[in-house]
């Protein structure tokens, strides 16, 4: 009995240590932002327009502890399997569900709806996606979230294909300098051509 006591209390001060450390459990966190994501499924994505919030049906105060909301752009499961490197563990410090960091923003109540368009990081590999938000506490701590998908991470979920290096506004300035460079080899070739007629005309 006296073992049995000593163990229990044991595990009790691991918890107890483990929590003190940073070491929190998803599963414990309350579910009461909002968020939802611009992408829909079968949609091509290069942006990606996020808005979130607190529930405003949850009691008053239910925020009061939120100091920052911090966006992120997180692995579906169907995107997950037999990927080690982005498994979901329930300690969110070995959590690798949600590798990409969207936008950071102080929490204020009395701005409580806030979005951000996030243009898609060259370094995003293909994969099937959703958004998570977290809020954390003045310790820097996760205390609350909220995702565009449902718990089992079913639905509201988007595919990104990879960028290869190159944005739109990239495609655009190539274009405009390959104009200009047929445009300069143009005008060298024909003032060239002017200098050699005056030189035979001499």
């Amino acid at each position: 009995m006296a073992a049995y006591a000593l163990l229990l209390a044991s595990i009790l001060f691991s918890c107890l240590c483990g929590s003190s450390y940073g070491f929190i459990l998803f599963s414990s966190l309350q579910k009461t932002l909002l968020v939802t994501a611009s992408p829909r499924p079968g949609q091509g994505v290069d942006n990606i327009t996020v808005s979130w919030g607190v529930n405003q049906t949850l009691p008053a105060g239910t925020d009061a502890a939120y100091k920052t909301i911090k966006v992120k752009l997180c692995y579906a499961p169907v995107s997950q399997t037999d990927r080690a490197w982005r498994k979901t563990e329930d300690n969110l410090s070995k959590d690798k569900t949600c590798q990409f960091a969207i936008v950071s923003r102080p929490y204020t109540s009395t701005n409580n709806n806030q979005s951000f368009t996030w243009t898609v990081e060259r370094d995003v590999p293909t994969a099937t996606y959703f958004v998570r938000a977290y809020a954390y506490n003045s310790d820097g701590a996760e205390v609350a979230y909220g995702q565009s998908t449902d718990a089992h991470k079913t639905t509201n979920l988007f595919e990104i294909q990879a960028i290869t290096g190159r944005h739109v506004s990239l495609d655009i300035a190539s274009v405009c300098f390959s104009a200009f460079s047929v445009l300069a080899l143009f005008g060298f070739f024909m003032n060239e051509k002017r200098k050699a007629k005056r030189t035979r005309g001499k």
